[in-house]
């Protein structure tokens, strides 16, 4: 993998977190902090998850010197009483993670990150926080749908359909 591919799968990744809060701002209140799931999350925890995930191991991954998010660190749901502050913190992270991956060479990508000690190379972890992502907002997806608010197809290629036509 490179660093073009690891880019192309962030900028997917958000298209489709943004396309789940887009549809989750039409819902009220109440139903935005339902506890129905369909999986062990609800609509909110689950996306709160996502973010929290997308922090974390960003933190892990790209500085050995930083202090590493605890158990006890895991960013709570009930601090996110609506999406529109969910989305504004979710998209401060997406700056610092932008930042992160434009610092990171091709042959960074093909070797350890700096605190892992298991082998994997970087782009591994790279893909993984970005399978988990699209599994956590497929997931939200299905409850947006559930309430009557859903995100439409979010897929790879929908994705690559959009942001083409954007783009001319």
């Amino acid at each position: 993998m490179r660093i073009a591919q690891a880019t192309t799968l962030f900028d997917y990744l958000y298209w489709a977190r943004d396309q789940v809060l887009e549809a989750a701002s039409g819902l009220e209140a109440p139903v935005f902090s339902s506890d129905a799931t369909v999986t062990t999350r609800d609509l909110r925890s689950t996306l709160v998850h996502e973010l929290d995930v997308e922090w974390s191991w960003r933190v892990r991954l790209q500085d050995a010197n930083a202090e590493q998010p605890g158990e006890d660190a895991e960013l709570d749901a009930r601090d996110y009483p609506t999406v529109a502050a969910l989305a504004e913190h979710w998209r401060r992270d997406e700056v610092e993670m932008r930042a992160w991956l434009a610092s990171l060479t091709d042959a960074d990508l093909d070797g350890p990150p700096v605190r892992m000690e298991d082998g994997l190379p970087l782009w591994q972890f790279i893909v993984h926080l970005v399978s988990h992502g699209i599994q956590q907002l497929s997931e939200t997806a299905v409850l947006l749908t559930r309430a009557g608010h859903s995100p439409g197809e979010i897929g790879f290629l929908e994705y690559v359909r959009a942001t083409r036509h954007a783009q001319r």
